[in-house]
């Protein structure tokens, strides 16, 4: 970065971080994961989210070992949240996938966290607060954009 960067874009960015740090962790303390890992929960959520993976794949995506991402899809199989088969475009890899059971287990999850988010809003926010909030994230997303 050449150019000088402001002050208030410097204590921004460290409140913004601060503030999404305790918004992630809050809302993973809405549910109960049911005695998943953060590894498990982080692969069968990364399954969700990008369909289906062959083990090499998860583990270069989660940063793992391949001994490490077997043990955690081995417990995830375990409890019925994953699935393999056979990769159609070469049979001698598996790609991983989220079952149904999974899928549900996923979705009561994300209704857990936005029920708890919702009712939060409602509860400590006025209607204009919401409003403001609403007008921020507009601006917010925009630190996503390419």
């Amino acid at each position: 970065m050449g150019d000088a960067v402001s002050e208030s874009a410097i204590h921004a960015a460290r409140e913004l971080r601060t503030t999404v740090g305790r918004l992630r962790r809050r809302l993973k303390q809405t549910y109960d994961a049911e005695g998943l890992t953060p590894s498990q929960t982080s692969v069968l959520s990364r399954l969700g989210k990008h369909g289906p993976a062959s083990t090499s794949d998860l583990a270069a995506a989660e940063g793992v070992r391949h001994q490490s991402i077997a043990a955690t899809l081995s417990a995830l199989d375990k409890r019925g949240l994953i699935e393999r088969r056979a990769d159609p475009d070469d049979g001698r890899r598996q790609l991983v996938s989220v079952s149904d059971t999974g899928h549900a287990f996923l979705k009561d999850k994300r209704r857990a966290r936005d029920e708890w988010l919702a009712r939060t809003l409602h509860d400590r926010y006025t209607e204009g607060e919401r409003q403001a909030v609403r007008e921020a994230l507009v601006l917010l997303e925009r630190l996503t954009e390419a």
